[in-house]
């Protein structure tokens, strides 16, 4: 009897328990629910809204190997090559990037190294583009093809065992139908799917049973360039946005060589990519910078999309300027920088915010070692103000005001507000 009572007693007990756990339970969901979680006009709860994403694309122009920086590049004393010189005063912003792109136009095919006409530049500018930060070239571009085929496959064998990742070219049928051309790359969280391409080939035609291997936006590539291959292009960013990137991104080679401003076609070419989804648009080949801004365009139903649109950032590196070629501002060139932004809520990516850095690529001369260093225009005139001029000499000095008016009157001076080069590590 005894026991009985016992385990009576103890039930009572545990049903009381589990009663208070259960008041306690309701008492704690009425005061507002567990963290991370808020009370709905109905009860139910729901997660807290995600925090905003916000990432740093850095685009640079076109990254040349004319045969003199090849030269510059080389130490007889080590039998190697090193572009890393020149780079210096712009690893800051390209390392500081999330992500970094730019336009590769010279082969990696190996020696003999060779300039303009037809280029081939040492694996060494790969490796060294990578070690500055650069995460993603384009190879669509009229150089492409300079070495063949054998060339443009052996580019992409350097880069990847560089790893930088490459758009625009391909080696197989399979390797382009991987995915359709399209890369999709991890900016600081946020994907932005990359497609590249080019105008033309400088009248080198791709061969019919290669013609996976380059991504072309003309039909006639070969020829005067001014025929849209508009199933190609809507095909591509059809299933770039199949994908679901919170971005689209073209990286394209257009435009008329030295021309400060964009033509006809160019926007006829960037109204069609923004009205079949393309977010940014990043153009290259011009050699000298082009304007940018917001383009507008208006579907076929009466509603808009808008992109944005950089013509060109002109040559990033090279030995072009006015004295080699007679042309203003082929030394003038600008880092872009894009503020990318995912709403937490809506889960919608904008660009929020457009900046970017005047460079100038400086030639100093044969006869000094590193002939060419593409200096931060800002930072270098503000060293010579204060005083400093172990880089900045007063010749060079009047080089780099004529870059910045260069930058303000064709990329808008609104847009320079990069500020001072972030901190780096050593080269």
């Amino acid at each position: 009897m005894k026991n009985r009572t016992l385990i009576v007693a103890a039930l009572v007990m545990v049903l009381l328990c589990v009663g208070l756990i259960f008041l306690g339970l309701r008492h704690e969901n009425a005061g507002g629910g567990s963290p991370g979680q808020s009370q709905t006009a109905d009860g139910d709860t729901q997660s807290q809204a995600q925090q905003d994403i916000t990432a740093t694309l850095a685009v640079c122009g076109d990254i040349m190997s004319h045969l003199p920086q090849t030269n510059d590049a080389y130490d007889a004393a080590t039998d190697t090559y090193s572009y890393l010189p020149c780079f210096q005063y712009a690893k800051a912003w390209t390392e500081s990037a999330d992500y970094t792109v730019g336009n590769l136009e010279t082969t990696l095919n190996g020696p003999p190294y060779s300039g303009y006409p037809q280029f081939c530049a040492p694996d060494a500018l790969a490796y060294n583009l990578k070690s500055i930060g650069f995460d993603l070239v384009t190879t669509a571009n009229n150089h492409c093809m300079d070495k063949g085929y054998n060339g443009l496959s052996r580019t992409l064998d350097v880069l990847d065992q560089a790893e930088l990742k490459h758009v625009g070219t391909y080696r197989t049928q399979a390797e382009f139908d991987e995915n359709h051309g399209v890369v999709v790359a991890d900016v600081g969280g946020i994907s932005v799917a990359f497609l590249g391409y080019t105008y033309g080939t400088n009248g080198i035609p791709v061969a019919a049973d290669k013609d996976f291997s380059l991504n072309r936006f003309n039909v006639d590539y070969t020829g005067d360039c001014v025929t849209l291959d508009q199933e190609k292009l809507s095909s591509e960013l059809a299933y770039a946005e199949s994908l679901n990137p919170d971005l689209i991104a073209v990286m394209i080679h257009w435009g008329i060589e030295y021309q400060t401003t964009q033509n006809a076609y160019q926007e006829q070419v960037a109204d069609f990519l923004i009205s079949h989804g393309a977010d940014v648009i990043l153009g290259s080949h011009s050699h000298v910078p082009q304007p940018m801004g917001t383009r507008t365009v208006t579907l076929d139903d009466g509603s808009t999309r808008t992109g944005f649109v950089a013509y060109s950032l002109g040559n990033f590196v090279s030995n072009q300027s006015p004295a080699t070629v007679n042309v203003n501002y082929t030394d003038t060139t600008a880092i872009l920088r894009l503020e990318l932004t995912k709403n937490g809520q809506t889960q919608e990516t904008t660009v929020t915010d457009v900046s970017y850095v005047p460079m100038l690529v400086l030639n100093r001369g044969t006869g000094v070692q590193d002939q060419y260093l593409i200096l931060d225009v800002n930072a270098l005139i503000a060293a010579h103000d204060s005083g400093d001029t172990s880089v900045a000499t007063d010749a060079v000095y009047s080089k780099l005001e004529y870059a910045l008016n260069g930058c303000h009157t064709i990329l808008g001076a609104d847009y320079d507000k990069a500020g001072t080069p972030p901190q780096t590590t050593s080269a």
